[in-house]
């Protein structure tokens, strides 16, 4: 089973974008901070991350710059899952190592088929 870890703070997306994954199949895991996401790396292996960029501690950019700099992190798929849309803000996730960016609110409709390009 594919496992998603999740790294998004705010309790609601947290559970939209989990059952969302859950009903099409995918194991799930869940961190709040982007310190317990990087964490959770070495504990879990997840096959793809989604990473909030604001995070509580240390931010999504960081973390994700964490996570690429780690011997586990260096191939997993990370997509950015955020409310940033500004101009310059998806090369910003890009240039800290992020694989792909979506923009919050998601689209339940959609959200399957963009993780799935990673996965491939």
């Amino acid at each position: 089973m594919t496992k998603v870890l999740v790294i998004e703070d705010n309790e609601k997306n947290r559970y939209l974008i989990s059952f969302i994954l859950k009903g099409a199949g995918y194991e799930v895991r869940e961190a709040i901070t982007g310190e317990e996401g990087v964490g959770m790396i070495f504990s879990e292996h997840p096959d793809l991350v989604l990473m909030d960029i604001q995070l509580p501690g240390i931010d999504g950019y960081e973390a994700t710059r964490s996570i690429r700099a780690s011997p586990a992190g260096g191939k997993i798929p990370i997509i950015a899952l955020t409310s940033y849309a500004m101009t310059g803000d998806r090369e910003r996730a890009l240039a800290a190592g992020c694989t792909g960016y979506v923009e919050k609110p998601i689209n339940p409709d959609t959200i399957l088929d963009e993780i799935q390009k990673y996965l491939r």
